[in-house]
């Protein structure tokens, strides 16, 4: 394992994190929840990613059991609050409430006096940015976390945000997009205002989803409990990396990935590894074997011919329009 500096932070993380969106708390149980941390702990993953919105809060429940035992100063947990997680006007965003309130919950449920990165997992429209970053001040000053950061917010946003934490006195030292092969769209504005301002990227979904693992193949049936299997077994097509066009050129990459002594799920998490503002690259498991192969990424020098080369191949199927940062889409 290889360990990065989060931006310009003291703070260094696993260049593979794992995540337990998705997994913990609803497709695996306590058990194999725990068997996948311990193992990703024995690979050198110190760097934990989670939410309070994941299986409705189950999933920060599990990760804290899991981590029961271990030396709190050697990993470093990382959650989010923005999604609802209740049923009241007042149980989701960023107001002061809803983030006083939920890194309580989420303290209680890691089973951990402080996270080292409190993220604000999309930028609020409802709720005045100085409301939310003299909140998130106010937990940092009172140890209940590290640093802060944000995830899927606009150039405009992360300016703004960083302009205030540094008025406050704080570090906003991170970046949670969605960044990998196909989707490109934080490398035109985003990645060149985060090396300004001394953010790291710490991304997610680095395997779009799967895709990019090669076991969706054009025209073929998919791959048994697989996520985009339809109910007769056919493979979903409205999603578009389903598209055929972006599936045989996911399937051109598998010469390159043999050729580096890699599987197609880590060329493509040392591909995102390459971009040197990415400071980790989450990954999900609910099988220690996935994570055993993910991590072989860690440590990898692509070079350039092979970093030309899928560009070549991916280039005319890859989404890089910055207006599709996720927080648009989320805008009123």
């Amino acid at each position: 394992m290889e360990y990065r500096k989060l931006g310009r932070s003291g703070l260094y993380v696993s260049e593979i994190a794992y995540g337990n969106w998705v997994t913990h708390g609803e497709q695996i149980d306590q058990d194999a929840a725990t068997e996948c941390v311990r193992t990703a702990l024995d690979l050198g993953i110190t760097t934990f990613d989670t939410a309070d919105v994941y299986a409705a809060t189950r999933a920060e429940s599990a990760l804290g059991v899991a981590l029961q035992g271990e030396r709190r100063e050697s990993v470093e947990i990382f959650t989010k609050a923005y999604f609802p997680n209740g049923k009241g006007k007042n149980d989701r965003g960023l107001s002061r409430k809803h983030l006083m309130e939920s890194i309580n919950g989420s303290l209680r449920r890691l089973r951990t006096e402080y996270v080292d990165v409190y993220q604000a997992h999309r930028y609020d429209y409802e709720t005045p940015l100085e409301e939310t970053m003299h909140a998130l001040a106010d937990i940092v000053r009172a140890g209940k976390a590290h640093y802060i950061g944000v995830s899927e917010w606009t150039v405009e946003e992360i300016r703004a945000g960083v302009a205030l934490a540094t008025e406050l006195g704080i570090q906003l030292v991170s970046n949670q997009p969605q960044y990998n092969l196909l989707w490109r769209v934080i490398e035109p504005e985003i990645v060149p205002l985060s090396e300004q301002l001394g953010l790291g990227q710490i991304v997610w979904s680095p395997l779009a989803q799967g895709v990019l693992t090669g076991k969706y193949r054009p025209g073929s049936t998919a791959p048994d409990a697989s996520r985009f299997r339809s109910d007769d077994g056919s493979l979903k097509s409205d999603h578009r990396y389903l598209q055929p066009a972006v599936l045989q050129r996911v399937q051109e990459l598998r010469p390159l990935a043999e050729a580096a002594g890699l599987s197609m799920a880590a060329f493509s998490v040392a591909w995102v590894l390459q971009n040197p503002n990415v400071s980790a690259a989450i990954v999900g498991a609910s099988r220690p074997e996935q994570l055993r192969d993910n991590v072989r990424a860690a440590g990898v020098t692509l070079d350039s011919e092979v970093m030309a080369e899928a560009e070549r191949i991916i280039s005319d199927v890859a989404e890089r329009d910055p207006s599709k940062v996720e927080s648009f889409l989320t805008r009123p």
